[in-house]
């Protein structure tokens, strides 16, 4: 048996396409289709990833002579080819949509891709994915983009995370149309350190219209101390002190809805 013939019963055997293959070492699926016909050979880089993929020694995979598949594995790994993946769990649904498959996941060594439409990989990308890196509609991860984004660093619509950045953003630090966390800058802002074009709520507060914390600057249209807001509270109670604020800030804001106003209260004081 030849080499494209060997390298297509390996193949078949493990259950992947030509595309899987061709992801796995780095290559397209042109090349892999050409080294299947015999219209050209890998290199020696992706000889080692093939071995090291399909488990066997070089010996067996060029000559189909049973080498050392030990030693093989042992150079594969030392000297691993640019771009190799090798995964050491994968699963593929067989059903599909709009070409993708329903589940894609696969982990691995080095970057190993997760299609589908919920994916789970190192890098995965789908309407739900979860990985490393992640990219869909709803996503989680590491570095995670979509139009809800859960990760240690954050971006979409909805943003959550260490470094989060949305329209809603919220977060260790946070940036957004509207942001909430430690370090939040936005048009709307509540959290720690906030800085917030048309309104901020927290600690240490800055914005030209209205501000609300226990150390304020920026504009003079209106700035609240906390420390007194609260001496208030506990006298009066929350409710009635942000029921006396609700009445006054919207004539600073008058395009801002209540809700909003109150989201940012309850979060800033």
């Amino acid at each position: 048996m030849n080499f494209p013939n060997r390298l297509y019963r390996l193949r078949r055997e493990r259950g992947v396409s030509q595309e899987d293959l061709a992801n796995v070492v780095g290559v397209s699926r042109q090349a892999v289709q050409k080294w299947e016909s015999g219209a050209s050979r890998p290199d020696m880089d992706n000889l080692i990833a093939l071995a090291d993929y399909f488990q066997v020694s070089l010996d067996h995979l060029i000559l189909g002579t049973e080498g050392s598949p030990s030693e093989a594995l042992s150079h594969s790994r030392a000297f691993p080819a640019r771009g190799m993946s090798v995964p050491l769990f994968e699963y593929k649904s067989s059903r599909t949509l709009f070409g993708l498959p329903l589940v894609h996941i696969c982990w691995g060594l080095g970057i190993c891709r997760a299609k589908g439409v919920v994916a789970m990989g190192n890098v995965a990308t789908g309407l739900l994915a979860v990985g490393g890196l992640s990219a869909g509609l709803i996503s989680a991860g590491g570095l995670s983009f979509g139009l809800l984004a859960l990760g240690g660093i954050a971006g979409g619509a909805a943003a959550l995370g260490g470094l989060a950045l949305g329209l809603l953003a919220f977060g260790g630090c946070a940036i957004g149309l509207l942001a909430i966390g430690g370090c939040a800058v936005g048009l709307y802002a509540a959290g720690g350190a906030v800085y917030g074009a048309a309104m901020a709520v927290g600690g240490s507060v800055s914005s030209p219209n209205v501000a609300i914390g226990e150390t304020v600057s920026g504009g003079p249209a209106v700035f609240f101390l906390l420390e007194n807001l609260r001496d208030r509270i506990s006298q009066n109670g929350y409710q009635s002190e942000i029921n006396a604020l609700l009445r006054v800030l919207p004539s600073y804001l008058p395009s801002t809805p209540q809700w909003l106003i109150r989201l940012l209260l309850r979060f800033g004081v």
